[in-house]
């Protein structure tokens, strides 16, 4: 008899702005890759001045290469923006391309989804498809409060952790 494919357990990260979500994806991203573990998707990384969050850098895992991929709204000419961030057109399609090759892999870190892919059909759109893909052992996606009952309904079996 053949055995059965293991069911990727997936973890929905969640809370307000600035309380440690992309904090706990490095701790588990070091965690993994101390245990041998490959890792794939990208980590939101924060760029403070003065103590105040200007921009914010994507890391490729896999690779460990940074792109400056948002900067304080007003500062660019994007067709790319939300309340808060520019967002540069040429890093959110380099940021799909690294997620479109990061599964396989044993933990698939997607930091973070959010009102483009959810409410306006763009952004990260190769996120959602690595995530709906199961091919991990395990994944983690950040997901904004406001967003929360989207990604449920979209991903219902996942397991919340709210910091």
């Amino acid at each position: 008899m053949d055995k059965c494919p293991e069911d990727p357990s997936l973890f929905i990260v969640t809370g307000e702005r600035g309380v440690g979500k992309t904090s706990l994806c490095t701790d588990l991203l070091i965690a993994a890759r101390a245990a041998g573990w490959q890792v794939g998707g990208i980590l939101s990384v924060p760029v403070y001045e003065d103590g105040q969050k200007t921009a914010i850098l994507t890391e490729a895992l896999k690779s460990g290469e940074q792109r400056r991929m948002a900067t304080q709204a007003g500062q660019l000419t994007t067709e790319f923006r939300t309340r808060n961030w520019d967002i540069d057109g040429e890093v959110l399609a380099w940021g799909n391309s690294v997620l479109a090759s990061a599964t396989p892999c044993d933990l698939l870190v997607v930091d973070e989804l959010g009102s483009l892919e959810f409410e306006h059909n763009s952004g990260w759109l190769a996120g959602l498809t690595a995530v709906d893909s199961g091919d991990y052992k395990v994944g983690v996606v950040v997901i904004r409060p406001e967003l929360l009952e989207k990604a449920c309904h979209r991903w219902p079996t996942a397991k919340i952790i709210i910091i």
